[in-house]
């Protein structure tokens, strides 16, 4: 049987050049050994919910946040509000809020790219890396493919956003299997908001440089899938050349850590364990 863990809802608040913004987040467990899970474009922290979930049964204290202009956080019509780096900025920020020195901090697609700019911003806070799904240079095309459609609808077709999100915003997810109603949450978008979210993310810097990520030093598991277009599997096997501590593990397939996903939690829980057991490096100062 799981151990049964609690679970606890927070808030906190960033004040910014443009007003004072609220990110909503979901604790599971207790304890010193911090982990932050982040989750995909336009998703929303819930889909981390089951990986939390078996973490915390291994006592860990997890914590999934939603970004800014996602889920249950305020989302701001401004595409200057939006970037990797202003992403990192509020994963620090949450690390503050809770009193959390350091954590191993890891998500999916875009929460994998905020993660890395964690570790470039504030390495000191980085205790480990684990990553899913990366988004570098073999997936610029494929993502423009995919989200620019997108985004032109959100902006000068607003009207679909609205009924996509009228049909779907009624049904009880209670009622639809877990990761339909991921899919149904992902749906549930503001079109001025999803507009802005995309348009900072496609004009800004999506990733650390190679000559950064190649600076950090933090232990990291990386998970590629294969044949995925948006996420390849090359990307992730070239991010785990360039960190010198990383592990790469190849998926089985795109659906794994969703229908089947005792191996990969067993990787992901191992590995963050492990960063919480092994005294952190520390970077040589100049004498």
């Amino acid at each position: 049987m799981p151990t049964l863990v609690s679970e606890r809802v927070g808030q906190l608040f960033l004040d910014t050049p443009a007003g004072r913004d609220r990110l909503e987040y979901t604790e599971y467990g207790a304890g010193d050994a911090w982990v932050v899970l982040l989750h995909g474009q336009l998703m929303m922290r819930r889909m981390h919910q089951p990986l939390a979930r078996a973490l915390a049964a291994e006592g860990l204290h997890v914590v999934t946040l939603d970004l800014l202009g996602h889920g249950r956080s305020d989302r701001p019509a401004d595409p200057l509000a939006y970037s990797v780096g202003e992403f990192a900025h509020q994963v620090v920020a949450l690390l503050d809020h809770l009193g959390a020195p350091t954590a191993v901090v890891g998500g999916t697609s875009l929460g994998a790219n905020v993660s890395l700019q964690v570790a470039v911003d504030a390495p000191d806070r980085v205790r480990g890396l684990l990553l899913e799904m990366p988004v570098l240079n073999n997936a610029v095309e494929a993502g423009i493919m995919a989200f620019g459609p997108l985004m032109f609808a959100a902006r000068y077709l607003p009207f679909t956003v609205r009924m996509a999100r009228g049909l779907t915003r009624p049904v009880p997810r209670g009622v639809v299997p877990f990761w339909a109603g991921i899919v149904l949450d992902t749906l549930d978008q503001r079109p001025d908001a999803m507009a802005a979210v995309m348009h900072g993310l496609f004009f800004g810097m999506v990733a650390p440089t190679a000559r950064q990520r190649r600076a950090i030093t933090a232990p990291a598991l990386i998970v590629g899938h294969p044949a995925d277009p948006i996420h390849p599997a090359a990307d992730a096997a070239m991010l785990a050349d360039e960190l010198p501590h990383a592990r790469f593990v190849r998926a089985r397939s795109f659906l794994e850590w969703r229908a089947s996903p005792e191996r990969l939690d067993a990787e992901a829980a191992e590995f963050a364990r492990s960063c919480w057991e092994t005294p952190r490096r520390r970077r040589r100062t100049p004498s």
